[in-house]
């Protein structure tokens, strides 16, 4: 039976639409009732579902017209809405993070640091002056630091696997060329160059998706995967400590080649980027640099890894030259050196989450490593310089490795932390190519002597502990409770 219905006193089943004239209260709801013909009632709900359909392919076919900065600023709207909440600052998958850097580090820095014993074994077997030879390992650090540029914006915009696995490929091709390398140059394109591009595609990527996993806990996470410079920078000189006399160069560096291979799986199997893709946004984020505080770090890091790594390259030559000990003794003082800096990484790191802060940790530490070298030039003997070695590896591990963790509590933008790491890794790269040969130059020009190095590096690190403290002050003032 029809009625006609009566206005809002008519009762509604299952959202029933009143706009049309008369309905079936016996029957289903009006969605299920079939429309024949078009009464003018029907007319308002239909051009409205038209004029939808209308707006919606417009929306699709229609090209936009907004500028760059507006496709950027939507992009960025679209991965903030995918970010997957804040970061979980510990647990399983957190820590395999940890783990996994650890690793990587180890592979890549660990066997950097341990170029301390290629430089004194190339400089008696090839018969090229110590400022030739530092030349491979200075390319090498430079490149692993100016790939982070593109590197770290590729893990930013979601192809940190593609960009591992090339990396890794290019690890292991100079690693085992090395091994087949029997001139200056051979060694300089394997070592240097295919090494150091390969250590560059790595470094920077993993270390900023490990950096999105922790917030509170950043620097203590950062420290314990950074002291993998450490444990590689023991691992390598006691492998070749041992085989060196028994197997020859080749096969000692091989031996080093399949230890990489076999450890390099677990990363390539587990590191998980957490934060969706940024696929827009350029390479190079230039208005970073009119940020007095971005400006003012990086011109003190740059300045800290000018001068640090001049020991780590030259410890060794300084033992044998200076103080007449053999080439065992010149090993062990490199592991002593690596070796100090595995609490050299922890104790700093979890300084600076409990109490200091990234930023008031390192500049200390900064300015001991810089009176350090200083007192490098009273040291006449090796008992003394094993001990300089201990002090010199805690205290400037300790800078080292806190880095990446004050310039990510600088950035706000959890998602520009790979570009802005590479950014800086790229000024790094050039104070890192430069250092050691300058060194060695220093030393030739002095006939053999130290003294003009030792103290050309400490002044440079005290310079860039200025810049360090001039950040600090521009964040948090005079004050000394700040936790930066």
């Amino acid at each position: 039976m029809l009625n006609q219905w009566q206005g809002d006193n008519h009762k509604v089943k299952n959202g029933f639409d009143p706009s049309r004239e008369y309905v079936d209260s016996d029957t289903t709801p009006r969605d299920n009732v079939p429309v024949t013909g078009s009464s003018m009632a029907e007319k308002p709900y239909a051009e409205e579902q038209d004029n939808k359909e209308s707006d919606v392919e417009k929306a699709v076919s229609t090209p936009s017209h907004g500028s760059a900065a507006a496709a950027e600023e939507e992009e960025a709207g679209r991965a903030a809405a995918m970010i997957p909440g804040p970061p979980p600052d510990g647990g399983l998958a957190a820590w395999t993070q940890v783990l996994m850097a650890h690793i990587i580090i180890f592979n890549t820095w660990g066997y950097i640091n341990s170029f301390g014993l290629f430089q004194t074994y190339y400089v008696a077997t090839l018969g090229h002056p110590p400022s030739d030879v530092s030349w491979i390992g200075s390319v090498q650090v430079f490149l692993l630091f100016f790939i982070g540029t593109v590197s770290g914006r590729a893990a930013d915009a979601g192809f940190f696997r593609i960009t591992f696995a090339v990396g890794l490929v290019l690890l292991l091709l100079g690693v085992f060329m090395t091994s087949l390398c029997t001139a200056y140059w051979q060694l300089f394109l394997a070592q240097g160059i295919c090494t150091g591009l390969g250590n560059g595609l790595l470094f920077c990527p993993s270390l900023s998706v490990l950096s999105t996993y922790f917030s509170k806990h950043r620097a203590q996470a950062i420290g314990i995967a950074a002291s993998g410079t450490a444990t590689g920078g023991v691992v390598f000189p006691i492998i070749a400590q041992q085989l060196l006399p028994k197997v020859g160069f080749g096969w000692t560096v091989r031996v080093m080649g399949f230890i990489m291979a076999g450890t390099m799986i677990f990363p390539l199997m587990f590191v998980r980027a957490r934060l969706p893709p940024r696929r827009t946004g350029p390479l190079v984020e230039w208005a970073a640099f009119r940020e007095l505080n971005y400006s003012l770090y990086a011109a003190g890091v740059t300045l800290c890894f000018w001068g640090m790594y001049f020991a780590y390259y030259y410890i060794g030559a300084y033992g044998e030259s200076r103080l007449g000990s053999n080439q065992k003794e010149s090993i062990t003082l490199l592991l002593v050196l690596n070796a100090a800096g595995v609490p050299g990484r922890l104790l700093p790191n979890w300084i600076s989450d409990r109490f200091l802060g990234p930023l008031n940790t390192m500049i200390p530490f900064t300015l001991i490593s810089a009176l350090l070298l200083y007192c490098w030039i009273s040291i006449a003997s090796v008992p003394k310089l094993l001990v300089f070695a201990i002090f010199y590896g805690f205290f400037s591990s300790g800078m080292l490795s806190l880095f990446p963790a004050a310039l990510t509590s600088l950035n706000k933008d959890p998602g520009k932390i790979g570009v802005r790491l590479g950014m800086v890794m790229s000024c790094l790269s050039f104070a890192t190519l430069t250092g050691p040969p300058i060194g060695g130059a220093i030393i030739q020009a002095q006939q053999g002597g130290y003294v003009g190095a030792q103290v050309f590096f400490g002044s440079i690190v005290v310079g860039g502990a200025a810049f360090l403290a001039a950040v600090r002050i521009s964040v948090s003032g005079w004050g000394l409770r700040h936790k930066v």
